[in-house]
């Protein structure tokens, strides 16, 4: 790591002497609302900018090398530049970057799916995560006949407005006339039309879970669930509520989508069998891309029969210009040739060794903080509170005060989390990345006045 960069002594204003990064960062206000591109990666003064990659590392262009544990939000379960995505993108450019032709990659990637989990039995390709809901979500109107949906409290799906809805709702406003969770706008100028037809549910009170579906069952055409949400806490969802949604599903033939799109890599088949889960469909993104813009609607061929096409227009149609194409095609099958079941197991293990050996950390101090996650992902709580959901998530003023402050410490660090300080782990670290990660994360955190 430089020591000398000078961007963190910048944060008080923008004045020379200054990085590169900074002058990169006044440079793109002048063409970038923001000046980035991404609302949930950038933080104050402005983030350092990448030059590169390499394995669990970034170099950015101030010549700072820093232990990458965003992974550009999750995405790169191999972290950077790993040598079989770039063999196979490689040989795949060769051949030509797109066509308006089915491939032979598509059908690799798709097979591959298959293979981890039966109930991943089709596929349909798309190029985000959000595009990859949307589609699911259609399916489930398109099958039902209906047109609402439910989904969970602060739980983040995507940027599509129906999946929005309560996302960021606060205690002025989370609460309806009846106690149960309020249908809030995320955006300024959602439709109205929009909070009526969501309804939102908690997610880990299984009784008022149980009686709002009962109430609202019949009119839903999907229930839409990620039962380890990083917005609701990085906690899981309690088994007593897993049940009710799927009994109510079950009972008024609504259809269940699970959110996979970051959580797939916590098992080789994903997340849902881990959770008794029987989905109808299941959305995927992130790690299947093998860093390349991907996303998918997979299931059941009962269930992808809505996205049929071949026997005339279908009931609902999903296809776009690039979805499918040869390069994220190739790159997906490398990274998940290379993340098959002993793979996972040990970046899950090091997942566990790094809680522990942080929450040792904090209670060896006597701090009020923990490190929770499951597998290879992991999320900072502040405070002696338990953490069950979004609402006990959500940092009280002090801590949501302190946690820009801990990134900031450890990114000066030498070690990128997201601005939550939340966190993934990747095939080329071992333990001495971790240990790395541990010891900095409770040296930052106790540095830090909550």
């Amino acid at each position: 790591m430089n020591e000398s960069s000078p961007v963190r002594a910048n944060e008080a204003g923008l004045e020379p002497p200054i990085s590169r990064s900074a002058a990169a960062f006044l440079r793109e206000q002048a063409v970038v609302p923001g000046g980035s591109m991404r609302h949930a990666s950038w933080f104050p003064p402005h983030p350092p900018y990448a030059a590169r990659g390499e394995g669990c590392w970034i170099v950015d262009i101030d010549g700072r090398r820093i232990l990458d544990c965003a992974n550009n939000f999750f995405s790169l379960v191999h972290g950077h530049a790993f040598p079989p995505i770039v063999e196979a993108l490689t040989a795949a450019i060769s051949r030509g970057t797109a066509f308006g032709l089915p491939t032979e990659g598509e059908i690799a990637l798709a097979e591959a799916l298959a293979a981890r989990n039966p109930n991943l039995a089709q596929t349909r390709f798309c190029n985000s995560g959000t595009e990859a809901l949307l589609a699911a979500v259609k399916g489930a109107r398109g099958a039902s006949g209906r047109h609402r949906v439910a989904k969970f409290e602060g739980c983040y799906h995507g940027s599509y407005d129906h999946m929005e809805v309560s996302l960021e709702s606060t205690p002025e406003n989370w609460d309806d006339a009846e106690g149960n969770p309020a249908c809030v706008p995320y955006a300024k100028g959602t439709p109205p039309a929009v909070l009526a037809d969501t309804v939102v549910l908690p997610y880990a009170d299984a009784d008022r879970c149980a009686a709002i579906l009962r109430k609202h069952g019949p009119t839903l055409a999907a229930i839409v669930l990620d039962p380890h949400a990083s917005k609701a806490g990085m906690v899981a969802m309690p088994a007593e509520v897993v049940a009710v949604v799927q009994e109510a599903c079950a009972r008024d033939g609504i259809l269940l989508i699970v959110d996979e799109v970051v959580n797939f890599r916590l098992g080789f088949g994903g997340i849902s069998p881990a959770f008794g889960l029987r989905p109808d469909f299941v959305t995927l993104g992130k790690i299947i891309g093998g860093g390349l813009p991907v996303g998918a609607v997979s299931g059941p061929a009962s269930a992808m029969a809505v996205f049929d096409h071949a026997k005339g227009k279908p009931k609902v149609a999903l296809g776009g210009t690039f979805s499918a194409n040869p390069l994220t095609m190739a790159a997906g099958l490398a990274s998940l040739t290379h993340y098959d079941a002993a793979a996972v197991a040990r970046l899950n293990a090091l997942g566990d060794a790094l809680r522990t050996r942080v929450n040792a950390g904090f209670a060896a101090a006597g701090a009020a903080a923990r490190l929770g996650g499951m597998g290879s992902l992991f999320r900072l709580h502040l405070g002696a509170r338990k953490v069950v959901d979004y609402r006990s998530a959500r940092p009280l003023p002090a801590e949501a005060a302190a946690l820009p402050r801990i990134h900031a410490a450890m990114l000066a660090a030498g070690v990128l989390l997201t601005p939550n300080c939340s966190g993934a782990l990747s095939t080329p670290m071992t333990e001495a990345e971790i240990a790395l990660i541990a010891d900095r994360l409770v040296q930052s955190t106790l540095a830090t006045e909550v």
